[in-house]
């Protein structure tokens, strides 16, 4: 039985509770008929998103969000799965994070240090958990990268412990601490 993209993606969503923003598009499976007409994201949106990405999910030992396109797969979920109300909050939220990064630190986001980059985005979950509705982004930009990392090839085989092909089911696999999880 074979399984495409979009079925991983229903099977994680739901893994994770559906507490996604956005979820109900992907378990739907289709595009929600309310969306922004020509929403469209450029070279300079993308490589924003990748260095959030890379912020939230660094390169240690293994490949970060960066290495494996996380703006290109932000952008595509945000496209093709948010209606038009998530969509507009995820645009107003990103462009807020621009300017106010901007405003506090004297430049931009891409070219910050990646301390000065990780201040930000935990002032913005706090300011997110104190109820502003501007860095609620955060909770999207934290699930799409979480999201996309994990069912990229780079996130299943180098980060988690990935079988190519499952043999039997054995319900006890002995954990000694410090592995990796199994990749689904």
């Amino acid at each position: 039985m074979s399984i495409n993209r979009r079925d991983a993606l229903k099977s994680m969503v739901l893994m994770m509770g559906g507490t996604m923003v956005g979820s109900t598009a992907i378990l739907t499976g289709c595009a929600p008929e309310n969306q922004i007409e020509g929403l469209n994201f450029g070279p300079e949106d993308i490589a924003l998103l990748d260095e959030i990405g890379d912020t939230i999910i660094p390169e240690t030992d293994t490949p970060g969000a960066k290495a494996t396109g996380i703006g290109a797969f932000i952008v595509m979920m945000v496209k093709d799965t948010y209606d038009a109300q998530n969509q507009n909050a995820f645009v107003s939220g990103l462009n807020a994070l621009r300017s106010n990064f901007k405003s506090e630190n004297g430049s931009d986001f891409t070219e910050a240090s990646a301390e000065d980059r990780l201040a930000f985005l935990n002032k913005l979950k706090s300011d997110a958990d104190s109820g502003v509705e501007d860095a609620k982004v955060i909770y999207m930009l934290k699930d799409l990268t979480v999201l996309g990392y994990f069912t990229s090839e780079i996130g299943a085989t180098q980060a988690l412990n990935y079988v190519e092909v499952p043999g039997r089911y054995d319900g006890c696999i002995p954990y000694n601490e410090g592995d990796k999880a199994y990749a689904i």
